[in-house]
């Protein structure tokens, strides 16, 4: 009779672990975790326009409007922009450890339009206010690979059985897009000379597309690539199949002993008695100690027991090692989500004299939910109750993907004839938010991911080389506040320091050209995983380093219109 050693299989194999749900929110560029800020070329050149007075106050500054005066005011402007992201991971078992993605948005427009008559005006805006442009990962992620890259440890008790897996490969890509375009409307209302308020609301719709696949899973056995579905249905299921079947008859072979009275007996008293020879006390008590037990200890009834038991044990890792199979397959995910929210907006703007100007707006919380149209979606796990397949992407589940309240604070002072200085500072509301978190599969709250508010403050000179021409520089700082719960290879936050410059140039009194290009450094990011041994030599968790990183550039043109 012969009896492998125990052969260890992994508990479950969940080939994503993504926060799809709120990928679009680390979409934003320039503001905060949702809210894009980076809103017009002069923005771009500038990096701060919270008191500014002219058409881009639309977005940043609309209680200053009607200090333009009277007239018809429009603008358009698009920027480009490109964001690297890499992470790494160091898991030992991955094939690779850095992973990088490109998000390009060739079109980012933003136009605004208001039209001036005595102490009012009326103004409209649209914009990409979150996202824009798409992601793209050639390689997948890490979290798409840590279920693969675990096959090769996981089945190495396999070697004892003739099957030595030495390696793994997987064919990855995801894709993904978020845009939430906003149209504002509002109205502005002049009380005096020093002070005039704006009482407006934003009315955005979100859309985030999801394409990837996870295909092609290879294991090598012994120097040879094959699937390993297959590896799993045709090799090592019917192995431990037989190994339990091998057990229960192991077991059987003990009953005419134990029938006989000998089942109180260990080993070395029933070879003393005659009962058994010495052969088939070796090879029982082998078959004993290859199972994890001392045979010296147990008796025949005690033993049988253990063989039972040892058939059982492999009758469900055999089953779960099918139902594994299932979830190597090859799978795609096709996945829309749409959804829609209101944003109340008000504010005010104090000038007490014509070098000062004072700005303060209010966004308030949106809330958003968003629903999945799923054509295709993909397996992470089986449901021990039903057998039914768990899927990433539920057709028709609903998620939270709020954009938080923001409040936002400028200064604009002309220091010389020629020369204006700006600050601003912006804080969001994070915690008062929704944005769908999960962790480890379970929605929380946005305070259990996020310690405070993400925090910016900019400075911005524009110097007037002459009547037409305008030069700019800008700083911007942004302080991010989530904890490292938030943190995930597909929804991280980092905080930034971006620096921009450029022009602006009048045409003629009734238009003017701003072009602007910035630079965005992200400081790096870590996040620490615990994953289960795949050998199953250990109880212990393995800790893994995920380090994220990101930067952008942007390159803004706009044109201002008076009529």
């Amino acid at each position: 009779m012969t009896i492998t050693k125990k052969i260890y299989v992994m508990k479950k194999i969940k080939l994503l672990l993504m926060a799809i749900a709120i990928f679009s929110i680390n979409s934003s560029y320039a503001g905060g975790i949702m809210t894009n800020t980076n809103q017009s070329a002069a923005w771009v050149r500038m990096m701060v326009r919270d008191a500014v007075i002219g058409i881009d106050g639309v977005y940043y500054n609309p209680a200053g409007l009607t200090k333009m005066g009277e007239g018809i005011f429009f603008s358009v402007n698009n920027q480009s922009l490109v964001q690297n992201r890499t992470i790494t991971s160091n898991y030992s078992y991955l094939n690779s450890k850095e992973y990088t993605g490109v998000v390009n948005a060739p079109l980012f427009p933003s136009i605004y339009a208001a039209y001036n008559t005595g102490n009012f005006s009326f103004s409209f805006g649209f914009n990409a206010i979150g996202g824009g442009g798409g992601a793209t990962f050639d390689k997948g992620l890490p979290s798409f690979e840590y279920g693969p890259s675990e096959l090769v440890p996981g089945l190495a008790s396999f070697s004892a059985l003739g099957h030595n897996i030495t390696a793994y490969s997987a064919s990855a890509y995801f894709e993904g897009t978020s845009i939430y375009w906003g149209m504002q409307l509002g109205a502005t209302y002049q009380i005096n000379d020093m002070i005039s308020v704006f009482l407006g609301g934003r009315y955005v719709i979100a859309k985030n597309t999801y394409n990837g696949y996870l295909k092609d899973i290879m294991v090598t056995d012994n120097g040879t690539e094959m699937r390993a579905d297959d590896f799993m249905t045709t090799i090592a299921a019917p192995t431990l199949d037989g190994v339990s079947a091998q057990l229960t008859g192991s077991a059987a072979g003990l009953q005419p002993l134990i029938d006989g009275g000998a089942g109180g007996l260990t080993l070395v008293q029933a070879e003393g008695l005659g009962l058994i020879d010495a052969t088939t006390s070796a090879t029982i008590a082998g078959g004993v100690t290859s199972l994890g037990q001392d045979p010296t200890a147990l008796t025949i009834d005690q033993i049988q027991g253990v063989f039972s038991g040892g058939a059982t044990q492999y009758a469900a890792q055999a089953d779960q090692l099918e139902a594994t199979a299932l979830l190597l397959a090859d799978q795609e995910a096709d996945v829309v989500q749409t959804g829609s929210g209101f944003t109340p907006i008000i504010g005010v703007n104090i000038a007490p004299n014509d070098k000062l100007n004072i700005a303060i707006k209010y966004e308030f919380n949106t809330k958003i939910e968003l629903t999945n149209e799923t054509t295709k979606d993909i397996n992470t796990d089986i449901d021990p109750a039903t057998g039914n397949f768990i899927t990433m992407f539920p057709d028709g589940e609903k998620n939270r993907a709020d954009m938080p309240g923001m409040f936002s604070l400028g200064v604009s002072y002309k220091a010389m004839d020629k020369l204006t200085v700006t600050v601003g500072t912006h804080y969001y509301f994070d915690k008062g938010a929704d944005y769908g978190k999960k962790i480890d599969d379970v929605l929380v709250a946005n305070d259990k991911v996020i310690d405070k508010g993400l925090l910016e403050y900019a400075l911005g000179l524009e110097y007037a080389l002459n009547d037409k021409f305008r030069v700019s520089a800008g700083y911007l700082s942004t302080n991010t506040g989530v904890n490292e719960d938030f943190q995930s290879d597909l929804s991280y936050s980092l905080s930034t320091n971006t620096v921009g410059f450029g022009v602006g140039y009048s045409v003629t009194d009734k238009i003017d050209v701003n072009i602007g290009a910035a630079i965005t450094s992200y400081v790096d990011g870590e996040k620490t995983l615990e994953r289960e041994d795949p050998t199953g030599a250990t109880t212990d968790m393995i800790s893994v380093k995920e380090t994220y990183d990101k930067d952008v550039k942007f390159l803004g043109i706009g044109v201002d219109f008076k009529f």
